[in-house]
């Protein structure tokens, strides 16, 4: 456990969307000291106590979920997933149902709550999410008046192994658990929020207190909400990955299908490579010893030797074998000598003192591969080398993963097919063509579910469809607030949404999450509609994670220093991307210039950049002749 300061309201500090948070209320418990009543569903008001909690917790999570053992139906009726623990005969306690929660959550943190808490704070997700954040720490509770309340629990989703482990060894108590993993505390100072009930003279006392109130007013009142800040484009791409990965069987393929797919295991060499000692260079073949410290050495030419023809012949004391590049090194020698650095007669060659050390220009057997080792790792992504070099080992086809099936499709009224005439305000559809450029490069099976209309039930049929057909669904368009914006609003209602907005430009509406279809769940990642945004989501947090589901990892892609050529206008905040071609100038230095409007429908300005000026998140206006970094196209495969 970390014994840093407490998180105090109001201080600065790092923060996490409500859509990365999943409510969990604890309602599985006995109600031993209530009479075995089911304390959730005990009215006050006229309403069961968990609905109130649920009213405080609902706006700081992106999701609900109940742990209750008993009376599921009426816990669903509150609007949130019902979950039991894996042995509801056994009433484990709270780590029990917080087990199932992060089982079942979709998220990358779950929040737990007591459902007998109805003053829990409004705030209590943003506190602990800063306290767990800014001590960096994979859980955080509350703390007030000297006491932790350690079931008000925020809890990374990663934390399930060891806490199943946990309770594997017969413990149950909290805070011990919390304590082996290490946790923050954020203190708040009113006591009372945490107040619960668990006595029957607790639960009249609120009855009496809630009489009192008007019968209009809610109980407790909810504080206003706070608007959240949107995540950052390193918070969202962790979001990204972070999201679940599909099972891709393997399979054997033959070299010449094996391009751009990720090698399922390790491919080991057969045997060493170079099978032999041999000469790095054309030259003369000889004993280093042989060779005089001062003064020329003078030795006989006793025979030849090529790539694929050996010398076999016995070499005599004083001789040297003629050997070309690639050539097996004939027995006893150790050394070639350049030609360049030899004088050769008809029957001799002259080797100068000093023009060559012992043992150089030669590959010894085994140094670029030794045999049972690994000549290609698995999750390799293949490329036209590693092809080359399997050949080499005489290797004809390789175990691979199937390629990750990425269904997409592009939604709005306007859109139309290249083919079909355009009405007065339609135009023709380009990200679905880009779309499927962009996959097949990466090494993806592209699935095209064709274009959708604003119609709230043809947009749930395309994704249902998307679902049952691929491993990823990736929708363009529709992602905003607007009326006819059907799409985010469907992918809510069918899922579990991570996030809905980036700080970024161009693309601050984007979405992911998981696509539920039956008991099957497909990742989906919902990009926004303008050309040039479908295209810098793609590259900068969605070729990521396809290449993660793929089941290999992303390299750190390259960005180059280069110059500004003109002044560039940022607002700090978000991160944007601008783009660019490079300029060479004469002191051999690069520039980026701006291929002008930067709108994200102006498709033309992309085709003519070579790449993207990366201005940072907190980063303001760049002046002409500044350092920025530049993003090359040709490194986005």
């Amino acid at each position: 456990m970390t014994d840093s300061p407490h998180a105090t309201p109001g201080a600065a500090a790092p923060a996490l969307e409500p859509s990365q948070i999943t409510g969990l209320l604890l309602a599985g418990g006995r109600g031993a000291r209530m009479g075995g009543a089911d304390k959730g569903l005990l009215e006050v008001r006229g309403r069961p106590l968990a609905e109130h909690v649920l009213q405080r917790l609902r706006p700081q999570v992106g999701a609900l979920l109940v742990s209750a053992n008993r009376n599921p139906v009426e816990y669903a009726r509150l609007g949130a997933t019902v979950l039991a623990d894996d042995d509801p005969t056994a009433f484990a306690g709270p780590l029990a149902g917080i087990a199932a929660g992060l089982r079942a959550c979709a998220t990358p943190w779950l929040l737990s709550v007591p459902c007998d808490a109805p003053f829990l704070p409004a705030d209590l997700a943003r506190r602990l999410a800063a306290a767990a954040l800014a001590q960096a720490q994979p859980a955080a509770v509350a703390h007030a008046a000297g006491r932790r309340q350690p079931v008000f629990a925020l809890l990374r989703r990663e934390l399930l192994p060891d806490l199943l482990d946990f309770l594997r060894g017969g413990e149950h108590k909290v805070e011990t658990w919390l304590a082996r993993v290490g946790f923050a505390e954020a203190a708040f100072d009113d006591p009372a929020c945490f107040d619960n009930i668990n006595l029957p003279r607790q639960l009249d006392a609120l009855r009496t207190r809630a009489a009192a109130r008007s019968e209009t007013s809610p109980m407790p009142p909810p504080s206003p909400a706070r608007p959240e800040p949107m995540l950052s484009v390193a918070q969202a791409r962790e979001l990204l990955l972070q999201l679940p990965v599909p099972d891709l069987d393997v399979r054997m393929v033959p070299l010449h299908e094996a391009l751009h797919r990720v090698l399922a295991r390790d491919l080991m060499a057969p045997f060493d490579v170079p099978a032999h000692d041999n000469a790095a260079m054309d030259g003369y073949a000889l004993r280093s010893a042989e060779l005089h410290a001062t003064g020329d050495t003078t030795l006989r030419i006793a025979g030849c030797g090529l790539a694929g023809h050996a010398f076999t012949g016995d070499l005599p004391a004083g001789a040297a074998v003629r050997i070309m590049t690639g050539a097996v090194l004939p027995a006893d020698c150790d050394t070639v000598v350049p030609q360049e650095l030899c004088r050769t007669g008809d029957t001799d060659v002259v080797i100068p003192a000093g023009v060559v050390r012992a043992g150089a220009n030669v590959r010894r057997r085994g140094e670029d591969l030794a045999a049972g080792r690994p000549a290609l790792a698995g999750g390799r992504l293949l490329r036209a080398a590693d092809l080359g070099l399997a050949a080499s080992l005489g290797v004809g086809e390789l175990a691979v993963r199937r390629r990750l099936r990425v269904a997409f499709l592009s939604s709005g009224d306007e859109l139309r097919s290249i083919g079909q005439s355009l009405d007065p305000g339609s135009i023709y559809d380009s990200n679905r063509h880009t779309l499927r450029a962009m996959l097949v490069r990466l090494g993806c099976e592209p699935v095209d579910l064709g274009l959708v209309p604003d119609d709230p039930a043809r947009i749930e049929a395309a994704l249902l469809r998307g679902c049952e057909q691929a491993d990823v669904v990736i929708s363009s368009g529709g992602m905003g607030l607007g009326d006819a914006d059907h799409l985010g609003r469907t992918l809510a209602r069918l899922g579990d949404v991570a996030f809905r907005d980036v700080a970024m430009r161009p693309g601050r509406p984007l979405a992911c999450g998981v696509l539920r279809c039956g008991t099957a769940h497909t990742v989906l990642v919902g990009l926004p509609g303008n050309p040039v945004a479908v295209m810098v989501t793609f590259y900068v947090l969605v070729r990521d994670l396809l290449l993660r589901l793929m089941g290999t990892q992303a390299d750190a892609l390259p960005r180059w220093p280069v110059l500004a050529a003109q002044p560039l206008r940022k607002r700090p905040g978000r991160t944007e991307f601008q783009r660019a071609r490079l300029q060479r100038l004469a002191d051999g230095r690069w520039q980026a210039v701006s291929t002008g409007n930067q709108g994200s429908g102006v498709l033309h300005s992309m085709s003519q950049a070579d790449g993207f000026v990366v201005l940072q998140h907190e980063r303001a206006d760049v002046a002409a002749g500044e350092i920025v970094e530049f993003l090359p196209f040709d490194a986005l495969a």
